[in-house]
């Protein structure tokens, strides 16, 4: 989604717990295309220090992800914000993994509004 709103900036993925080198899931996928967007060639990989040193801004989906970064890179505590931070009452975004249906649904429109009100910020 990022990606897709910045197209000129370099966006990185990467995951604190991530199951490396397996497709996004399909749940994920479908409504990613629903969206216009192609993750069929995305492939989860580990967030490493050097990312998080490299980064100009480190978006996490829950407080306690930005706890784990803070106590990976403590250099990287300033610069690592929720994605969430601008949304109404609920900066933190839960974890649809092994969910239903409608909990990826849920997930992704909360994404959606969290990148389309950092998209103004970033640019």
């Amino acid at each position: 989604m990022l990606r897709a709103g910045l197209p000129s900036k370099t966006i990185e993925s990467a995951g604190l717990g991530a199951l490396v080198d397996h497709p996004v899931d399909p749940i994920a996928a479908e409504l990613a295309l629903q969206s216009g967007l192609d993750v069929s060639q995305h492939s989860a990989r580990q967030a490493t220090i050097a990312m998080f040193r490299d980064a100009d801004i480190i978006l996490v989906m829950s407080e306690g992800q930005r706890t784990r970064v803070a106590e990976q890179d403590p250099a990287a505590s300033g610069k690592t914000m929720l994605i969430g931070h601008w949304l109404p009452g609920r900066p933190d975004i839960p974890d649809p993994y092994k969910k239903s249906r409608e909990a990826f649904a849920h997930v992704h429109q909360l994404l959606d509004d969290a990148v389309n009100a950092w998209l103004p910020r970033l640019k």
